[in-house]
């Protein structure tokens, strides 16, 4: 298994927050439909206890200082390739570059046996133009929705862009959450809205976005994480990458030992996308070590596990090319996004 597969610098010690308990009939009710009656499920975030800063931090410290054994690192370099969400989120945007972009998904190392994506991140005006370029071939489209990155529009907006990214063609959606209403203590309005946007889908997975950056606090990221998860999201995800901090790796840890309770309270299995500010090699690789760890091999495939990046695939494909021939290529060897 991957602990075979990394050096413990460190011995491990597990972090393991409190699972509510819950009746047998609740447990089956939220196994069949993902999700609680609104002020079931907010009482239930409410309750839910505070996060031990101090060892929440020490925790991620001490996973940062594990290190991938030379034989497993292609293995892992393909793992994490196998996981980005090759995102272009620009008002620049063009047809052609979100063209260009979705050929490097498909082949990002073209006349190797490099994987592919797992899928290509745009606005929803270019939404048609990556579905096109992607048919087939089974790189997702991902698309943002919902007033993204700000989240500041009615609900109607809202519910309206999600379903023209979806008609277009997104196989996903990844939706930002209203973080004044969720800080402001509405909880309520916050899951309401997640729950028809979830509706609005379709058969569109749900990404939710919850911005960790703006919600200051790893006790709010932990309240966020499990109402998003009430409500129905697929995913989970960090941030936006339009605010800092966007991903660290705490929040991420934090994020995986709810969706590994999640699992354990529902028997329902949800996905971690930490997104923004992961570039390197070394830093996708400490978060397969922590997503291991912390939630288990479960979650060590791109249905359960994503990197939202840009700049991470270069990196990433740089040190694949070391490990076939023993050397750096030049910075003309990658494209530039």
């Amino acid at each position: 298994m991957f602990n075979d597969l990394y050096v413990h610098e460190l011995t491990p010690y597990r972090l393991r927050p409190h699972v509510m308990s819950v009746d047998p009939a609740t447990r089956r009710l939220a196994t069949m439909t993902s999700q609680l009656a609104p002020r079931e499920a907010v009482a239930r975030t409410r309750g839910l206890p505070g996060v031990d800063r101090v060892g929440l931090d020490q925790r991620a410290a001490g996973l940062a200082t594990r290190s991938i054994k030379t034989t497993a690192k292609a293995w892992a370099i393909d793992t994490a390739i196998s996981m980005v969400d090759l995102t272009t989120l620009e008002g620049a945007d063009t047809p052609g570059k979100v063209r260009t972009l979705c050929a490097k998904a498909i082949r990002p190392q073209p006349g190797s046996s490099c994987p592919s994506v797992a899928a290509v991140c745009v606005y929803p005006s270019m939404v048609p133009v990556a579905a096109e370029a992607l048919g087939g071939t089974g790189v997702q489209v991902a698309s943002v929705a919902t007033a993204f990155p700000s989240g500041q529009a009615s609900l109607e907006v809202k519910v309206a862009d999600t379903r023209a990214a979806v008609a277009a063609g997104a196989d996903e959606i990844d939706m930002v959450i209203s973080r004044g209403a969720f800080l402001s203590g509405k909880f309520e309005d916050v899951y309401n809205e997640i729950v028809t946007v979830k509706q609005a889908c379709g058969d569109a997975h749900l990404k939710v976005i919850l911005e960790t950056g703006e919600l200051a606090t790893y006790d709010n990221v932990r309240r966020a994480s499990w109402l998003a998860m009430y409500a129905g999201a697929d995913f989970i995800k960090t941030s936006t990458g339009k605010v800092s901090p966007a991903a660290t790796l705490p929040v991420t840890l934090l994020m995986l030992e709810a969706v590994r309770d999640f699992r354990d309270e529902t028997g329902r299995q949800v996905g971690v996308k930490p997104a923004g500010g992961i570039r390197t090699s070394k830093d996708a690789l400490r978060y397969l070590v922590t997503v291991n760890e912390i939630a288990g091999d479960d979650w060590l495939t791109k249905r359960w596990f994503r990197f939202g990046a840009s700049s991470l695939l270069n990196d990433l494909l740089m040190q694949r090319q070391k490990l076939a021939t023993g050397h750096y290529s030049g910075p003309d060897y990658v494209t530039v996004d």
